[in-house]
């Protein structure tokens, strides 16, 4: 029999012991070039080509449209970008397979698609291959998958697994960005409620955001970088574990210096969510070596991106220890974000109200 925490999930990703215990033994033909293959706490894969890499991701094709639709549309691109860039390689190339409802609309799916284009375009992508078809039995938010690709050298590759004991660890933007964004435009009227239009605004402004593409860009051309993760399923405190886990290394983190925004906490409070394991795509989490990590910062910094140094790798078994207020413990994974329960609960509050 399962042991409880090997259980699926009520929603969102898999559970490590899941993954671990039936998808990773299970992984197909073995290939010689496959360089990266699935694993924890890396967002890519990669395969050889000569004396080059590419680099590819697959995710849902995230469409909520409560969002509005070119909002929906930026956030469903730059999630599947995102996983790309930090791989130190840019997203280039783009697949989409679109299984839409068949209550989209001829107007939203041309909508949908220009902003899917001006995007791109913006971010250098090219839509190489795809599927475009309303099916019943779809429905939003998930409506269909894709897949971004990027090539370069094997040089350029940030391969978690390179990894080693004394790197410093930074974080950008702080935890639960993707929350607070998501929360604040499907749910402006509970935030207003409590803090007042001006900042339920800012709150709304977090949306844009949710992306690590220019984070990982920056940190990629200042070098130095050894693995670079976006924050998403349990947030900062989730993506901490994973890095951990591929590069083979524990952690020791300071958790008064990790970088947070006013807003996003304010937010999590009202919703009843743990900041620091909430979803946060946007965030990117990522290792250093120590010459190189105030020389990223400064980067960041004229960016105008917050960035903070929160830790470094240490020769332990996997795991990460948080010291706060001088006491150091060993952190226990979130195993379920709490933002996909608190969404849903809103949902039904929201429809009461109606």
């Amino acid at each position: 029999m399962s042991s409880t925490n090997e259980k699926l999930p009520t929603l969102g990703k898999v559970t490590p012991e899941f993954f671990d215990r039936v998808i990773f033994p299970r992984l197909g033909a073995d290939d010689p070039d496959v360089l990266i293959g699935p694993q924890h706490g890396v967002d890519f894969g990669a395969i050889t080509i000569g004396d080059q890499v590419i680099v590819l991701s697959t995710d849902p094709f995230f469409i909520a449209p409560a969002l509005g639709w070119e909002r929906a549309a930026w956030f469903a691109l730059h999630i599947l970008a995102s996983d790309v860039a930090v791989s130190g390689i840019p997203p280039r190339f783009f697949a989409v397979d679109l299984n839409l409802p068949p209550e989209m609309r001829e107007s939203e799916l041309t909508t949908m698609w220009q902003t899917v284009h001006e995007e791109a375009e913006k971010l250098g992508i090219a839509v190489v291959s795809g599927h475009t078809a309303r099916y019943a039995g779809c429905n939003f938010p998930m409506v269909g998958g894709a897949t971004v690709m990027g090539v370069g050298s094997k040089d350029d590759l940030i391969d978690p697994r390179q990894a080693s004991v004394g790197d410093r660890i930074i974080i950008t933007k702080g935890p639960a960005i993707e929350a607070t964004g998501l929360m604040a435009v499907q749910f402006p009227e509970f935030i207003e409620e409590r803090y007042g239009a001006g900042f339920t605004q800012q709150a709304k402004d977090m949306f844009f955001q949710m992306s690590v593409v220019e984070d990982a860009r920056i940190c990629s051309e200042v070098g130095g970088m050894t693995a670079m993760h976006d924050a998403t399923e349990c947030g900062i405190w989730g993506a901490l574990f994973e890095i951990a886990r591929a590069s083979g290394q524990g952690m020791v983190i300071n958790k008064a210096d990790i970088v947070k925004d006013d807003v996003a906490l304010k937010v999590c409070d009202l919703f009843g969510m743990e900041p620091m394991s909430s979803i946060s795509e946007g965030t990117l989490v990522g290792t250093v070596r120590p010459d190189r990590a105030a020389a990223v910062l400064a980067a960041l910094t004229a960016a105008e991106i917050p960035a903070s140094d929160v830790g470094e790798l240490v020769a332990t078994e996997k795991g990460v220890r948080v010291v706060e207020d001088g006491v150091e413990t060993d952190l226990v994974h979130p195993g379920t974000d709490p933002f996909w329960g608190t969404f849903e609960e809103y949902l039904g509050k929201q429809a009461a109200r109606k």
